[in-house]
């Protein structure tokens, strides 16, 4: 059985074999967690990702998609990038949401992966709502972990993000 956990701090600082990174289409870093994980993790994390547009992402990482890179310089093995999708009141986009986490959990367990850290994706700068996004983190964890993975941890950013997701984590079956 795969544990989740939750910490409050910084992405960048986790020792785990895995962090995913809450990416933009282009992979070439951004603001907020992918702009972090960039200037943390170095110069290595982008010439993989520029690899990968050269390769078979040409017009950038789909939505709901997950590709993994070296993680350069931080406490990890591997980085791997999902593109969450931009919240928009007026569609359902859940699904996509949900792909972002049961994607970066395939690419791990592909890996080998033990642990693997989490940010809340999509509920920064693509403004998902923090308790739904939490409620649809902590739900396809709990459906699609396991094999390889042993640890699931979500590192929040801020306290607010830290009792959305202890909320869902409570009240998921």
């Amino acid at each position: 059985m795969t544990a989740i956990t939750l910490v409050r701090g910084d992405i960048t600082e986790q020792h785990v074999d895995a962090i995913v990174n809450a990416a933009n289409s282009s992979l070439l870093g951004g603001g907020g967690v992918d702009g972090a994980i960039h200037r943390k993790g170095g110069p290595a994390i982008l010439a993989d990702c520029r690899r990968l547009r050269a390769s078979q992402y040409g017009k950038g990482l789909p939505t709901g998609r997950a590709v993994a890179t070296t993680a350069g310089e931080l406490d990890a093995r591997w980085v791997i990038h999902t593109v969450g999708p931009v919240w928009q009141p007026d569609q359902d986009q859940s699904g996509l949401l949900a792909s972002c986490y049961r994607e970066s959990l395939r690419v791990a367990r592909e890996l080998g992966a033990a642990t693997v850290a989490f940010p809340a994706i999509s509920t920064g700068i693509f403004r998902w709502p923090l308790d739904d996004g939490a409620r649809i983190a902590v739900r396809t964890v709990r459906e699609e972990a396991g094999g390889s993975v042993t640890e699931v941890r979500f590192v929040l950013f801020d306290e607010a993000a830290y009792e959305a997701f202890e909320t869902a984590l409570a009240a998921a079956p």
